[in-house]
């Protein structure tokens, strides 16, 4: 029961690995963030053993919190970069200088919510909420004292804005949240802490903390401010925002509008796809947004010659037959995704939606030309019909693979097909891809293939009804 059991849990998805020069330069910030963070203990006159001790274990105790951060952050997006690591922990270092600077003149609401917004965005609301409470609970100055009210204020909004900002998927819900938030702060702290001492009439009403209106202004301009920077981010760190992804997923996106007037029958293809990978990432659970967008570009490859695929041919003729040449066809197909990969590059693609251009034909065969080499009995290497890879990294990734290889066999079905002819061909298929080795690294347990098959079936149902034979007449009017 046990070793079942173990068989049909979520395979344990590994970390990228991080280069030791990377991790190197990490926990030198993470030391430095630690002694910004406890180096005012040692100031205490006379030092005394115990001073050194407590200063030695806040010490430690900041450093283990830095690591637990980026353990977080690594769970929660396995494939997060040096990059987006270096971010969290800059982003933690600039508020602790900020709180040793300016803890006494400015807010720790505008300190601690707009880097939330920041990383909730392009990492998840889990990593964003392990960084406020880290954030918030370690003040470098022990002689600056929170309010009760306002420190339980700064972390129920510093809350709302992790958890909200990793499920906004519009730049016009993150200005929805830059003026509910302020306003959310002012009333509570109005309600909680200052409500008979409001006052207008201040020379310094910007940078006066424990003002309520100037603190829910800075917390306001703060957080605009961050929309503003953050498509900045995205491009330096390589964060990918839902709002991001929605932007690409535009059709009228150029290379997408290139697709669909230079490849019109590879568009409509990747249009099918996208209805079975959506419902199937729905089912399961993924990410939706990324796969909708990856799914869209996956085979932009193949505008590099795209009368040389047979979805883009009228039927006079095919280009390979008349190459006559299995190895350079094979050759041909390969292109697709080697040319894709440099339209990424040049349409300055993320790397995550980069990613589907691969791994969407992992390493598997082509097939149909392997089989007319082996007819002109040559003698070659199975290795030559194989694409490059890598095989699926991810669920959605994997979840394109089926999604490619199950398209077009359920749109040859005759529309008499019952479900169970329809659920065997999906199963054939998906069956054919996990026996060949392309689901080792996607992380898919056995449960989620078979909702995969039953979001398969579902659209392959919608999409198969019959239309009414409407009668004819001279002046058409009929709909």
């Amino acid at each position: 029961m046990f070793y079942l059991w173990r068989r049909s849990q979520v395979p344990v998805k590994q970390p990228i690995k991080i280069s030791r020069i990377d991790n190197l330069i990490i926990f030198l910030l993470c030391i430095l963030i630690s002694i910004i963070s406890s180096y005012k203990l040692l100031l205490i006159t006379p030092l005394k053993i115990a001073e050194i001790l407590s200063w030695f274990l806040t010490f430690i105790e900041i450093l283990i919190s830095c690591g637990v951060l980026i353990l977080v952050s690594k769970k929660e997006n396995p494939t997060i970069s040096s990059r987006q690591i270096f971010l969290i922990i800059t982003l933690l270092l600039t508020v602790q200088v900020t709180k040793l600077a300016l803890a006494s003149t400015i807010s720790p609401l505008f300190m601690i919510i707009p880097p939330a917004l920041i990383i909730s965005q392009g990492m998840g609301s889990i990593t964003a909420l392990a960084w406020v409470s880290i954030a918030s609970l370690i003040w470098p100055n022990p002689d600056i004292v929170i309010n009760n009210n306002l420190f339980f204020i700064l972390l129920v909004c510093a809350s709302i804005v992790s958890l909200l900002g990793g499920r906004i998927r519009s730049r016009a819900q993150l200005l929805q949240l830059s003026i509910f938030v302020p306003i959310g702060s002012f009333l509570s702290q109005w309600i909680l802490i200052y409500k008979d001492k409001i006052s207008l009439n201040r020379q310094d009403f910007v940078l006066s903390n424990g003002d309520i209106f100037s603190d829910s202004f800075l917390l306001a301009i703060g957080m605009l401010f961050t929309i503003l920077f953050i498509p900045i981010f995205e491009s330096i760190f390589g964060l990918l925002t839902k709002a991001r992804l929605l932007e690409l997923a535009d059709k009228e996106k150029p290379l997408i509008r290139r697709l669909s007037l230079e490849a019109p029958g590879t568009f409509e293809h990747t249009l099918l796809i996208c209805g079975l990978a959506e419902e199937a990432t729905r089912m399961i659970g993924g990410d939706i947004d990324l796969i909708k967008t990856g799914a869209l570009y996956h085979d932009v490859g193949k505008l590099h010659a795209p009368n040389w695929f047979i979805e883009n041919q009228d039927g006079s003729k095919n280009p390979h037959d008349e190459l006559d040449d299995p190895i350079k066809s094979a050759e041909v197909l390969q292109a697709h995704v080697d040319e894709g990969l440099k339209f990424a590059r040049k349409n300055r693609l993320p790397r995550l939606i980069a990613n589907f251009i691969p791994e969407h034909q992992g390493t598997l065969k082509m097939g149909y030309f392997f089989q007319k080499a082996k007819e002109k009995n040559l003698d070659i290497n199975e290795y030559y019909f194989r694409y490059k890879g890598p095989i699926p990294q991810s669920k959605e990734t994997a979840i394109l693979m089926l999604a490619d290889g199950c398209e077009a066999a359920l749109r040859a079905m005759n529309i008499n097909a019952s479900d169970k002819e329809a659920l065997e061909t999906i199963s054939n298929i998906i069956y054919s891809r996990k026996k060949d080795g392309q689901l080792d690294d996607s992380n898919l347990s056995k449960g989620e293939i078979f909702l995969i098959k039953r979001a398969f079936l579902n659209v392959w149902k919608r999409i198969r009804h019959r239309r009414i034979q409407y009668p004819t007449s001279k002046n058409n009017t009929f709909s």
